[in-house]
């Protein structure tokens, strides 16, 4: 699928319905204004059709978490996925170094992601991913830079399907800007939202 911009949008058009119904529910999601979505180019040899968003949590000039959401979708269903859709996620951000240096940190993180789902009572099955924390140490002529922490998240999830073989996408997608949200350490969007734990503010912008 080619897909210049969030997908081709003749490519999207000619898809089976329950795809089309499925990016049109990521496409009119309302989402909190912290967080700025656009389209991307979606990956072309995961699944007969994708789409892909990526999202940055802003606060002023600074980006405080990224990552990037694909829906993949093949109509004669995939063995390991359980299903014709899946969602395939990267989420990143930067911490101070001794919050990532917390043996529970890799942990808790995966439990921000489970817990979006949940919190928003979808359905959901297979999912897999992992958690990774990186540190960066500057030597030389760089010397004078403040060590710097990153965690990341990738994961993939079957969400269930509803009426018409669609799952509810634009859920998925508020569940996944939750995560992106409690990652970069705001607190819940209003009433209703599960309750986070928050992280240090980041030491300065960082490049999506």
């Amino acid at each position: 699928m080619d897909d210049a911009k969030g997908g081709d949008r003749d490519a999207v058009e000619t898809a089976p319905l329950p795809f089309r119904a499925a990016v049109d529910a990521l496409r009119t999601a309302r989402l909190r204004p912290q967080i700025e979505i656009e389209p991307t180019r979606a990956p072309q040899r995961l699944a007969p059709f994708a789409y892909a968003l990526e999202a940055a949590v802003v606060d002023g000039e600074e980006d405080l978490a990224d990552g990037r959401l694909v829906l993949l979708h093949d109509p004669a269903g995939h063995d390991a996925w359980q299903g014709s859709f899946r969602l395939v996620t990267l989420v990143r951000a930067e911490l101070e170094p001794e919050m990532a240096a917390d043996p529970l940190l890799p942990d808790v993180c995966w439990s921000w992601l489970t817990g979006a789902l949940q919190a928003r009572g979808l359905s959901y099955g297979e999912a897999s991913g992992t958690v990774t924390r990186a540190s960066s140490h500057y030597f030389g002529g760089m010397s004078e830079r403040p060590a710097a922490s990153q965690i990341e998240i990738r994961a993939s999830w079957t969400p269930r399907e509803g009426l018409g073989g669609t799952p509810d996408t634009a859920a998925h997608l508020a569940s996944w800007c939750d995560l992106l949200a409690q990652i970069a350490g705001l607190p819940p969007a209003g009433p209703g939202d599960a309750s986070v734990v928050t992280l240090p503010q980041r030491r300065g912008p960082q490049s999506r």
